[in-house]
Order: C-alpha cells, then structure tokens, then sequence
C-alpha cells in the first residue's frame, strides 16, 4: 500500500499535521485510541493553549528554532479553530485556556479535521521494520494480527517522548532518528515533581500555598504542594525543567506577603498571641508547626525583638533545599532534549539531510513551560510539517 505520508503517532502533533498534509495520509499509533495525552490533560479538561505562548517560553538548545513555527500558526489561530467547531473554553490563570467540557471535544474536532482532510487513522498498530527506499520509505506494521507493507514518500516522526510510560510512551522516535543519522540531545523528565530521599516532607503531604520557587536560572510565582515523596505543585514542574541533579533549589513562602511588618504591627496591638498562633494566620498551620521544629517560632510575639522578626522572615522567604531526584519520567509531563534541531529545517520540520523525513512534538528538542504552550508547540509544528508537505 503506497501512500503520499505517513505519520508514526496519533497525538497532538500528529493528528495536527494529518489535517493539513494534503494527498494520501496514514496515522499509525500503537494506543488503543488516538490523543490520549489530550484526553487526560488538564484534569480532563484539556489546557489546549495559553495566551501567552511565545518563544521565551520554550527550552532548547537552539532558543530560536521554535520562533518560525510559532509565528506561522499562532495560539490566536488554534482559538479560531476550536471557535469554528463550536467548543466553549475558558481562561484559568496565568493565560492558560480550558474546555469548558471535556478534552474529548479537542480529540472529536482533530479527527473531524483529519476526516475532512481525507486521512485515514490505524490504531493499535505496530511498527515491525523501517527503512528508506528510492520512493522514501518502506514500512511493515502488524495491525489486527496481519502484517502490512507500506511505502511512502514522507515520514513524520510524532511518538513523542518518553514521558509517562503506562500510557504508551516509547523513545521510538529517537531510535528512528538515530537510524537515519539524526543527533539526540540528553533527554530527561520535565514538568515533574521533586523528590526527597530521607521523606522529610511525608507529615506535610496534602499542605498548598503560594510560593516562589527558584534557582540561579530562573523562578516561578505558582503554587506549592508537599507530598508523601516531596514537593510538587505548579512552581515545582515549572522549575524541575531547570534543575540538574545535585543543585539546590530556593522556596519563598511569602513571596508577596509583607509578613515582617504584619508581625511588627501584631506585636503591637495583641502582644500576648503567640507567635506561631499568629504565623498560621498566613501560612497553613501543619506548616508552621512543622517550620517551627527548626525556626525560632516560640514565645509570644511581644518578647520578639525586630531583629529576631527580620531573622524569621528571611528564613521563610530563603529556604534552601536540595532535592534527591525527581519522580522522572512515570509522572513527567514531558520529555526534556531530544532530536537536535540543528538537523532540521525550523520552517519545516524535515531533517536537513534526510528529504521527506519530519520530527514534530515532544519528540524534539523544545519544550515548553507547564500551562499550555506544550500544546501549542505540538500544533504549531505540526502544521508546519503538515504544510510544507502539502507545498503551502
């Protein structure tokens, strides 16, 4: 069976990337049912995209691969899409857009769109062998117990990476890559929570509050949750993509309190209140009581000098941990690094050297920040390589 493109993976990228290719097209992916990232994202809802989505929200050893894609089919584009099929959505914080409904309305509009587009979709369908060909590509994949051999002249490469394994995920683009002479860049968990290895923080699981986290690169103004393993939470994933094992990490418990002077002006009208009891006025109380086995949080607030109030305060707001791990790739939201974008076209998607071959999505090397712009990455590259296969 010859087709005009075949497109290994039925994901975001992939299905994004069908709807625009044009000619014959064939989405194989070995999942039970296409967009399965999607259907679960977002608490079921989907965080589609954000607002804000732009370069500087991206990690990639070229900062300036993803500009082009970006620019060519922009958020504002992907809004007007689900608009014209009718999916109500919402803002949440920080830019990011939700379904108001289900994310199974993204997965019906992408099929509709392939559909449309005349693509056909074999799931639970396996690759068995690959290699290039005078026409482009020679495939065999077992689909129903049967073996079939499939020739095609465009290959694109969306599997993504190798973040959450029980849903399938495989490094099954970067062994193609790599067969095909394409580099890898390190490959790690991203967007994952820290983990502790002495479980310091298990009597605090279930406790959230806003915070800063930060390192010499960078920080994050999200919230905070502790668990049995270690901290997660939205300022915790967002971080983790910029955390190298061994290296400590800051926490900033008040970062927009003005907590010195609130307890300067307590200790002034209501002096006889302890000062913890003051201190789980703002902070949740299992945290100051569990603080308080390690900071000076004892006596009442009038026996407070400022000096030993400044102390506390800056121990609050500086709070150096060092973390043992991360929960890695089980529970990582994506995969850091992947195929080196210096071997591909940043308008197109093909590899350089390798004509008719693509990578979009996750399977390389550019990641996004927690809150949508993963998303947007994998419609932006797809519809890059979807048209310029399609000579748009």
């Amino acid at each position: 069976m010859t087709y005009d493109t075949i497109i290994l993976g039925a994901g975001a990228a992939g299905l994004m990337c069908a709807a625009h290719c044009g000619g014959r097209v064939l989405v194989v992916d070995h999942a039970k049912a296409p967009g399965e990232k999607i259907r679960i994202s977002g608490g079921g809802r989907c965080n589609f995209t954000n607002m804000y989505a732009g370069p500087e929200n991206f990690l990639s050893q070229n900062p300036h691969f993803c500009k082009s894609a970006l620019a060519r089919y922009t958020q504002w584009d992907f809004i007007d899409l689900v608009n014209r099929h009718g999916i109500a959505w919402h803002e949440k914080t920080l830019g990011q857009l939700f379904c108001d409904g289900s994310s199974k309305q993204i997965i019906a509009m992408l099929l509709a769109e392939i559909e449309r587009a005349g693509a056909e979709l074999w799931v639970q369908t396996s690759l068995r062998s690959l290699s290039k060909s005078d026409a482009g590509f020679a495939l065999e994949v077992e689909r129903d117990g049967r073996r079939h051999r499939l020739t095609c002249a465009n290959l694109v490469l969306a599997t993504g990476g190798k973040s959450i394994p029980k849903m399938g995920a495989t490094g099954l683009a970067y062994d193609i890559a790599q067969q095909f002479g394409l580099r890898l860049t390190d490959t790690r968990a991203g967007l994952v929570p820290f983990t502790f290895s002495d479980d310091k923080f298990k009597e605090l699981s279930g406790v959230s509050l806003p915070a800063r986290l930060s390192n010499d690169r960078t920080s994050f103004d999200e919230a905070l949750l502790f668990t049995h393993r270690g901290l997660s939470g939205p300022s915790v994933l967002q971080l983790s993509s910029y955390w190298r094992e061994g290296e400590a990490i800051r926490v900033n418990l008040i970062p927009n309190l003005p907590l010195y002077d609130l307890l300067r002006d307590q200790r002034q009208a209501s002096g006889r209140k302890d000062l913890s009891t003051e201190l789980a006025r703002h902070l949740p109380g299992r945290l100051v009581d569990y603080l308080g086995q390690q900071l000076p949080m004892s006596g009442r607030l009038a026996d407070q000098s400022d000096a030993r109030l400044a102390e506390l305060v800056a121990a609050l707001s500086d709070w150096h941990l060092m973390p043992s791990g991360t929960e890695g790739y089980r529970t990582a939201e994506v995969t850091l690094g992947g195929i080196d974008t210096d071997d591909l076209s940043s308008k197109t998607m093909e590899a350089k050297e390798i004509p008719g071959l693509y990578a979009i999505g996750e399977a390389v090397d550019v990641t996004g920040w927690l809150g949508g712009y993963n998303f947007q990455w994998a419609w932006s590259s797809g519809h890059a390589a979807g048209s310029a296969i399609a000579g748009d």
